[in-house]
């Protein structure tokens, strides 16, 4: 049976009996006891509300996931097989055309039913990595609740945590034989859109072959296209991720993927993990749970060893014909590449109605209204807006090509002189799903101010982070399979999606030393990697943090963040003023129930369709818009609000629901004539002055409610 070593094993060193303290990132829930210790008996911070809402986004199991994933590395008969050799690099898959054959001349298995771990192999590179037996417990570790949902298989890993002192260069043992190259489906981002049956998509579903592999994986490196795109047609793809190969290349690199100096070895352990799984690819991607190899903590056996080899993605794998459960399967996905529609607690309806009146001074309603907003029972569908292939042809005259790579695929959009006039308006109207990949880059080109050259150096910059180290790639790792659910592209375990969204988050950890990595970023980009492939994820998520103000909304503190509370509580105070003093009485801090919006800009309060409506006006608006959202959704339940049966849990309840727009027309609608106001804009220009010189004086802790 064909399995991930190569004809390298690494027996790492010996460990000291001390243990380095690891650098916790901001995000990790184990300072949380300490924050709340501290804040005992006085009123937090605004700040410290922000963090206790952050910590809250993805439930209580935060302490409960912490974990170790070494091994008894003290005996040195226990070594770590490092599988492709060490002188694996990620720039070998990115950027070069080689083959990975194994040079094992014999597989063994024992298919018998006994569960005891595997002796010593009839070849010796045939050994797992995780051949080690752990310190004897036999209780499964709590993985998140997304993976144990679904009754996912786990792989056994080991126990202990240790850092790897500075590790001396070392000689170069024999490397894999390579004659042929990697698949192109391992390195591009898959289709997130619903295929027809009769055709095979290009990565999202696998079958579920079981019988054993071949002895020889053959891998394929993606090659440049040379097809042109007809002059008469610039209609891109309908779907919303266009297979592009990327001509971002990186620099020959001959790191080997071994521990960096003072890299922890649980990190270590995952970030190989993901680079294997990039070069082989995992059965049934986009069909399957797969198997957890990086966050599982129970007995080694020969059960879970098998189960792991079978899950990895064979030779046939990218070439066979769908069966028929697969196709049944993609008949399900709705438009956006969604199985079902993601179940969330409080479906509340945000309704049309008090959109219809614009934004103005306006006192309490009846105090007898309501305190519960209409509850809805599920999602709506997500279907094709009525105007949209209209729209798809005005926005086909609109947009021009810039530039084409060498192939003549089309590199760059940009808008018409004579059509620009027209932006603002076609923005707020939708852009159609067929065209936002183009009209996203052209937005975000507009507002940084940038354009091809920065885009093909922050892939460069992507590509090169790769090859080192985080001290968040262990939060990463458990905070990935948990990030979207129930999308083809995040469904399978270590599947391309899974993997797409660990290496951007793990480059971008590295960008920005002041922000690291926090929760709030992987919904972002989750949201991105439907669109775009992973290098150009980086880039937007690079002109997110330094064009559109992010890198204040996830900087300690979340600066930002205060600073857009502030704004929003003067608009509150001057244009609702009873719901303010509502707030007030209450004792409701603005940071219990708009933090989570700010953060992960509305990508967990809205339904998908709404979410990318919403992103659109953002691109084009920049920091104020998410400000407006909120004031939008004060002004459509300022009733129940200010009502005389509402109190704390109602209040905080209903604006912690998770909003269904009756017409997403209407709300943006609303957004737009809020937004252009000239008077009201340069009225939150002010307040922004005004939060900086609060912070300045150390007066910005008693400016919130």
């Amino acid at each position: 049976m064909e399995t991930l070593s190569s004809s390298t094993t690494l027996a790492l060193p010996k460990q000291s009996p001390s243990r380095h303290p690891r650098s916790s990132p901001s995000s990790t829930a184990s300072s949380v006891p300490e924050l709340y210790s501290s804040s005992t008996g006085r009123e937090r911070s605004s700040t410290e509300s922000a963090i206790f809402t952050i910590y809250s986004m993805y439930g209580d199991d935060e302490e409960q996931t912490s974990w170790t994933a070494s091994s008894t590395f003290e005996d040195p008969s226990k070594e770590l097989d490092l599988s492709l050799g060490d002188s694996f690099s990620y720039s070998n898959f990115f950027n070069q055309r080689t083959s990975y054959v194994s040079n094992t001349d014999t597989s063994y298995i024992d298919l018998s039913s006994d569960m005891k771990p595997f002796g010593t192999l009839s070849n010796p590179h045939d050994r797992t990595r995780l051949s080690a037996t752990s310190n004897g417990s036999a209780n499964p570790f709590p993985l998140s609740n997304h993976a144990n949902s679904h009754g996912r298989d786990t792989l056994e890993l080991p126990t202990r945590s240790k850092r790897v002192p500075p590790i001396p260069t070392r000689s170069q043992s024999a490397l894999t034989s390579c004659s042929s190259s990697i698949d192109l489906d391992a390195v591009s981002p898959p289709v997130s859109h619903l295929t027809p049956p009769h055709n095979r998509p290009p990565s999202l579903l696998r079958s579920r072959e079981r019988h054993v592999p071949e002895p020889t994986l053959v891998l394929t490196l993606p090659q440049p296209t040379s097809s042109l795109i007809p002059p008469s047609s610039q209609t891109p793809s309908s779907s919303p991720t266009t297979k592009q190969q990327s001509k971002l290349s990186s620099p020959s690199s001959k790191t080997s993927l071994v521990p960096s100096e003072g890299e922890d070895l649980d990190a270590f352990h995952v970030r190989s993990t993901y680079a294997h799984l990039n070069a082989t690819g995992v059965r049934g991607d986009g069909y399957e749970e797969g198997v957890e190899r990086t966050r599982a903590r129970i007995r080694a056996s020969r059960g879970s060893e098998l189960r792991a080899e079978a899950a990895l993605a064979g030779p046939s794998e990218k070439s066979r014909d769908l069966e028929a459960e697969e196709l049944n399967v993609l008949a399900s996905l709705d438009r956006y590449g969604f199985f079902t529609v993601p179940s969330h607690d409080r479906l509340v309806l945000l309704p049309s109605g008090p959109l219809l009146k614009r934004l103005a001074s306006v006192r309490a309603g009846s105090k007898s209204a309501p305190t519960h907003a209409v509850s809805v029972s599920s999602l709506p569908a997500a279907s094709s807006p009525l105007k949209e292939q209209m729209r798809i042809a005005k926005w086909d005259r609109m947009l021009e090509i810039i530039s084409r790579d060498g192939g003549g695929n089309v590199e760059s959009w940009g808008i018409k002189a004579s059509k620009a006039h027209k932006l603002r308006q076609r923005v707020y109207k939708g852009i159609p799903d067929r065209w936002r990949r183009a009209a996203w880059e052209v937005l975000m080109n507009r507002f940084s101010k940038s354009g091809r050259v920065a885009i093909e150096e922050l892939g460069n910059q992507y590509l090169q982070n790769l090859e080192k180290p985080s001290s968040y790639d262990i939060q990463i790792d458990l905070d990935v399979p948990r990030t979207i659910s129930g999308h083809v592209m995040f469904r399978t375990r270590y599947g391309l999606g899974q993997r797409s969204l660990f290496h951007v988050l793990h480059s971008f950890s590295l960008r920005c030393h002041q922000c690291g990595y926090v929760q709030g970023m992987g919904p972002i980009t989750s949201t991105l990697l439907c669109y775009f492939e992973p290098e150009k994820v980086y880039a937007a998520l690079s002109r997110l943090h330094d064009a559109y103000n992010m890198h204040t909304i996830f900087a300690p503190g979340f600066p930002g963040l205060l600073q857009a509370i502030y704004v929003q509580e003067r608009i509150m105070e001057s244009k609702m003023p009873d719901v303010y003093a509502a707030f007030k009485k209450h004792m409701i801090s603005t940071t219990s129930y708009a933090t989570k919006w700010y953060i992960t800009l509305f990508a967990n309060s809205v339904p998908f369709q709404t979410q990318l409506r919403l992103w659109d006006a953002y691109l084009l608006e920049g920091e104020d818009l998410f400000i407006a959202v909120a004031i939008s959704i004060v002004w459509v339940y300022r009733d129940h609000i200010t009502s005389s049966s509402a109190n704390f849990e109602t209040i905080l309840s209903l604006l912690s629901s998770f909003f269904v727009p009756e017409d997403d027309d209407s709300l943006l609608s609303w957004i737009e004539r809020m937004l252009g106001d000239k008077k009201l804009r340069s009225q939150m220009v002010q307040w922004r002055q005004d939060w900086t010189e609060l912070v300045a004086s150390g007066k910005d802790g008693e400016a919130l409610l």
